[in-house]
């Protein structure tokens, strides 16, 4: 319709609509409120890639995958090597007190165990902190803390910078369609950046209150790698006994954990201890294998659950006194090179006390109808909007369940609430620590999706988009462009419209691949929520079937999930034409 093509649409998720007042422009035409151009036909010179070339199991998908292991090492200075998976081992009970259970805990270097005694006395204990940036209610540096009080000896913590990215490389992807950057080849964004280092000034001047120092390292990209610079930090200059990390599924960092610095403390005969600070159930002890949705995983979480929701002990006072370094904010950001054409959001203030001022917003307003209207972009403070603490590691989920659980109330807003903040968010860091090497690929879709992706990977495109036109919101779908312009402007979206966001850069775009590679890219350079497992699971859900079900075949979706633009306008959106 074309009275859609001018709009004034109300979708308040914060500020999820166009004003009359902004003034776009496009193709170089300004316009009063909201326009939005015919998108490019057919008739784009643009070839389609046959998928089938990147989803076969010949020796293209290997070409691939070994180009692409080359330049992930290239850029981040890691081995070749794959990340795999063994069976945990956990912490000797003389190192647990009675509140911390030994299945959260993972020992990565097998042959040490126990902490190490340095320079004939004992050693500190350092906590690398790195996805749980909170002093609160976060069982790794409970962990930490009570073995450095039980040896009396000192308590470092250590935080490693994201390297910024090299020089960008030449992509050796087998389809070479202009893809758009990996996560690791983006710069952090201002945005991000900023959110990062708030969250970090929050903890340092928390730790100083405890008497432990922070140390934020600054590992460059092509010199020594993060393992190795954590690992001099902690062995060197530190002289630690034993070394406790928090987990994060993302490949990134457990290359550095597991790929670069485990074999350098087990050399050194130090341990190096995982704790799965983040999930209510350790992911490792959940199950031992990637589940196909959540109605497998559901029954195993609710089994084990109140054994995992325990209450957490306070965070004691270390009785040493130990000089901390400074926290050098405008160092920090110099340092992170950060993209300031994505800047920082006013509504999302870092660290655990905003965290929790959020979560009682939502309580006051939300939670009561959560249930019932969580998927209508339209209610407005119906969502908790707490994603971006959550996935930097500001709160802990299992406090807010507790808390939630504890108000006993608004049964039905509550159950739905937990079932979206564990067994869902769980699942997702399921599905990538148990894909590790390929979560963010077409590879780790089901057979059924590989195949019905190839089959119709050349189907003709009624439009065809950039990259660049996608960013800016260029395209004939005056409700996709709201969206994506509300997340680059905001840094947020409604997580329903995130799933019709992305299914139609499947449907918009030259290749199945190249969807992928762009849904990913737009979300993680410009959501706040971004860069996470929840990220490449709701991008995968949308564009390869992750978690869900064979549909109804179609032209360019084969079986998976389609979302139409016209049942979505009715089903949930309010338009006024003007």
């Amino acid at each position: 319709m074309l009275s859609f093509l001018r709009a004034i649409i109300v979708i308040t998720t914060t500020t999820f609509f166009v004003l009359a007042a902004t003034s776009l422009s496009r193709s170089g035409t300004v316009v009063a409120a909201f326009s939005v151009p015919l998108g490019r036909s057919q008739a784009s010179t643009r070839a389609l890639l046959p998928l089938s070339r990147l989803l076969s199991s010949g020796s293209d998908v290997s070409a691939a995958a070994t180009a692409t292991a080359a330049s992930n090492s290239l850029n981040n200075n890691t081995s070749m090597s794959l990340i795999t998976n063994t069976e945990p081992k956990h912490a000797p009970a003389s190192l647990l007190p009675n509140w911390m259970l030994e299945e959260r805990t993972f020992c990565v270097t097998p042959s040490a165990l126990e902490p190490k005694d340095a320079h004939d006395s004992n050693g500190p204990i350092v906590y690398w902190m790195q996805r749980d940036v909170r002093t609160v209610d976060n069982w790794a540096l409970l962990w930490a803390t009570h073995l450095a009080t039980s040896r009396k000896v000192p308590l470092h913590v250590v935080y490693a910078l994201p390297p910024p990215p090299l020089p960008a490389l030449t992509d050796n992807e087998v389809d070479n369609d202009d893809l758009a950057p990996v996560l690791t080849d983006m710069p952090m964004t201002q945005r991000h950046g900023s959110f990062l280092l708030g969250g970090l000034e929050c903890v340092s001047k928390e730790l100083q209150q405890k008497n432990i120092p922070l140390h934020v390292l600054q590992p460059a990209a092509g010199t020594a790698t993060v393992g190795q610079v954590v690992c001099e930090t902690a062995l060197r200059k530190l002289g630690a006994a034993m070394v406790v990390t928090d987990f994060s599924p993302l490949r990134q960092f457990r290359e550095w954990k597991e790929l670069q610095a485990a074999p350098i403390l087990s050399n050194a005969g130090v341990p190096l201890y995982l704790v799965d600070a983040h999930n209510i159930v350790p992911v490792w002890s959940a199950v031992d294998k990637r589940q196909v949705g959540a109605r497998t995983l559901r029954p195993r979480i609710h089994k084990v659950i109140g054994k995992y929701l325990q209450s957490y002990p306070v965070l004691s006072d270390m009785k040493a006194s130990v000089a901390s370094p400074e926290f050098k904010l405008g160092e920090y950001k110099a340092f992170l090179q950060m993209d300031d054409s994505v800047p920082a959001v006013d509504w999302a203030k870092p660290g655990t006390v905003a965290a929790m001022e959020q979560f009682d917003s939502f309580v006051a307003k939300g939670l009561k109808n959560f249930d019932s209207l969580r998927n209508d972009p339209v209610q407005k403070d119906i969502c908790s909007n707490l994603s971006p603490w959550i996935n930097h590691g500001h709160v802990s989920f299992a406090s807010i369940t507790k808390q939630v659980k504890k108000l006993n109330k608004y049964a039905n807003g509550t159950a739905s609430f937990v079932e979206e903040g564990v067994v869902r968010r769980e699942l997702s860091d399921n599905f990538c620590y148990y894909s590790p090497n390929d979560y963010d690929s077409l590879t780790t879709a089901a057979v059924w999706a590989q195949e019905s992706l190839a089959l119709h990977a050349a189907d003709p495109r009624e439009y065809l988009y950039s990259l660049e036109e996608l960013e800016t919101g260029e395209t004939h779908d005056d409700l996709w462009n709201a969206a994506q312009l509300q997340v680059v402007r905001e840094g947020q979206m409604h997580g329903f419209m995130r799933m019709y966001w992305a299914k139609k850069i499947l449907e918009w775009t030259v290749s199945p691949n190249f969807a992928l590679r762009a849904a990913q890219y737009l979300n993680d350079k410009y959501a706040l929520d971004g860069k996470d497992s929840n990220s490449f699971v709701g991008v995968g859900w949308s564009i390869m079937g992750i978690h869900d079900m064979g549909w109804k075949e179609r032209p360019i979706f084969g079986k998976i999930r389609f979302m139409n633009y016209s049942k979505l306008l009715v089903s949930r959106m309010h338009v006024l034409c003007l």
